[in-house]
Formats: structure tokens, C-alpha cells, sequence
């Protein structure tokens, strides 16, 4: 099993790679950015699930992300290696503070402070000036030599953070984290901090959405508070739960499968949210356990030779 998911890493990783040399125009990039971002937005999510907790603040990790990027590129002049990490370094501090205060509570006690916390981010954001206020901030351009690699560059640092996500989640540390989820009175009756574990967890997944929002301000190069309200978690739920979230392939097929459904819907006017709503409903009566949670192995199973007469013979003497 464990060669088999590697089989589907390294043919996926494959043809997201070409997809970039082979896609051209402005347009179709911008799609094919916003569904690889998407994706690492969505497993972040997912990742904080493995402890049992959907976080709102996921789109405040994300605009902080952005925000860092852009403050290290036009207010500071960075190189962009560390204009990248900024935002997520800032992230990862925020995200223990945050961690070590809410994390003590669980469901949906847990989903309304990160809900306020999305609030107020934004609000804050719109209220500084120097990064631009409610107008947000413009000109946060990569290096021109990287303007051709660009599409690839995203697609090669999400892939390196999905395969990442991927390695943490079927190591000890994983499965420590889903007994935590499990049964979390139990988890402490052996000795683990759990606490601790939970802080770790969601400093990993919020580090993943920080680098999605880096990426975000570099390939949009124009970002406002607006950008990153609570809709940027619903959305990267939508991706989880329709894709499943048994599994990390789950999130990415999710993002591929409503990314390309909104962009076929844009052009609908008034009707696009009912299509792209309407997509997330049916496939949530049709398929409760997700995509993932179809039965894929049957359609790749071939159908076994009937052995020889003879042989079949021999075998029943």
C-alpha cells in the first residue's frame, strides 16, 4: 500500500509540474496557481483536523502569510527567499499564542474564536496604514528572472508541503495526534502532553497556510484585508469534504474538482454561487465519505484469467 501512494505521489507530481510548461496564457496560470494554493490551503485545514478541531483562523494564517510577504518585498526590501518565510515564521508565533490560549477548549466553542479571531485580523489589517489600509497593498512583485518559473515555483513548494503533511501524518507523531482525536482522556492516562501535541499540530498546519499565503501575495501581487475573511476556511472545507477527509489526496482532489467548477461557473452571472453550492450538495448526499471515499480500486481491477481446462481439472482431483 505504502508503494502504491507512492506511485500516485511521484506520477501526480509529474503532471502538476508539466501542467505548468504546458499550460500558456495568463489566464489558464492564474487557475492553475489558485488550485495549487487552494489545495494547500485545504490540507492545512485538514491537518488541524487530525486532532478533532476545524480552525476558522485558518484565513487569518493565510492573510498574515500574505501580509508578511508583502510588508518583507515593499516596505523592506527582502530578498525573496526570506520575503517568502516572513509570513510564516510570524505565523507559526501567532499560531502557539493562539494555540496555548484556545486549544484548551473543543467543537464549536473552539470554531467561534477562530471565527472572531478571522474578524479581527481583518479589522486590524484595514486600520494600519502603512500597509494600506482598507485599499490593501499593490506591487508585491517576484524577481523578474522568476516571473516565467513562477507558476512552477508554486506548484514545487506545495507539492514539497503536501508531500511533508503527508510524511508527519503516517509517522508516530500522526498517529499520536488521531489517538488524541480519538480519545483524548485516554491519550493523557498514558503520558502524552496532549496539550503540547495539540500546539504542535496546529503550528505545522498554520505554517502550511502562512506559505499559501506567501504564495498568494506573489502571484496576485495585490492583496486587501477583504481577501481573507472567514469565506477562505468554508471554502477549503468545501474542498476537504467533498474531496474526503480520510486522506490528504482528499483535500488536493477536492480544490482540483471545485476550483474548475467555479472557473466554469464565473461566467454565469448571478448563478455561479448556485452552481458551485449545488456541486458541494450533491456531492455531499452522493458521496458522504468524499471522492477518495469511492470505490476507486474496482474500476483499475482487472478481471482474473480463467486458468486451463486442464489445470482446473488437476485442481479438483
Amino acid at each position: 500500500m505504502r508503494n502504491l501512494h507512492i506511485r500516485w505521489w511521484t506520477v501526480g507530481t509529474a503532471l502538476a509540474v508539466a501542467a505548468t510548461f504546458l499550460v500558456k496564457g495568463p489566464y489558464a496560470v492564474s487557475v492553475i496557481n489558485l488550485i495549487a494554493i487552494s489545495a494547500l490551503i485545504a490540507a492545512s485545514l485538514r491537518f488541524g483536523m487530525l486532532i478533532g478541531e476545524v480552525s476558522f483562523a485558518t484565513s487569518s494564517f493565510v492573510g498574515l502569510g500574505a501580509y508578511g510577504a508583502g510588508v518583507a518585498t515593499t516596505l523592506l526590501n527582502w530578498p525573496f527567499p526570506l520575503a517568502m518565510l516572513l509570513g510564516p515564521v510570524v505565523v507559526i508565533g501567532i499560531s502557539i499564542l493562539f494555540g496555548l490560549v484556545t486549544l484548551r477548549v473543543k467543537g464549536p466553542y473552539f470554531m467561534l474564536i477562530g471565527f472572531a479571531f478571522v474578524e479581527v485580523v481583518r479589522i486590524t489589517l484595514g486600520k494600519i496604514a502603512v500597509i494600506g489600509g482598507v485599499a490593501g497593498m499593490g506591487g508585491i512583485y517576484p524577481p523578474r528572472i522568476l516571473d516565467p518559473w513562477m507558476p512552477t515555483l508554486v506548484m514545487a513548494v506545495v507539492i514539497a508541503l503536501l508531500f511533508s503533511l503527508y510524511v508527519i501524518e503516517k509517522s508516530d507523531f500522526g498517529k499520536v495526534l488521531v489517538a488524541i482525536r480519538d480519545n483524548e482522556d485516554i491519550a493523557r492516562t498514558v503520558g502524552l502532553r496532549v496539550l503540547s501535541l495539540k500546539i504542535i499540530c496546529f503550528a505545522i498546519a498554520s505554517f502550511c497556510a502562512g506559505v499559501a499565503g506567501s504564495l498568494h501575495g506573489f502571484v496576485n501581487n495585490v492583496i486587501s484585508p477583504g481577501d481573507f475573511g472567514f469565506l477562505v476556511t468554508v471554502f477549503a472545507l468545501a474542498f476537504v469534504k467533498v474531496g474526503g477527509e480520510s486522506s490528504i489526496f482528499g483535500a488536493i482532489l477536492g480544490a482540483v474538482i471545485l476550483v474548475v467548477i467555479n472557473t466554469f461557473a464565473l461566467g454565469l452571472g448571478d448563478a455561479e454561487h448556485y452552481v458551485y453550492g449545488g456541486a458541494i450538495v450533491l456531492a455531499m448526499l452522493l458521496m458522504p465519505q468524499g471522492l477518495v471515499g469511492l470505490p476507486w480500486h474496482k474500476c483499475f481491477k482487472g478481471r482474473r484469467a480463467k486458468p486451463p481446462a486442464h489445470v482446473s481439472k488437476t485442481v479438483t482431483r
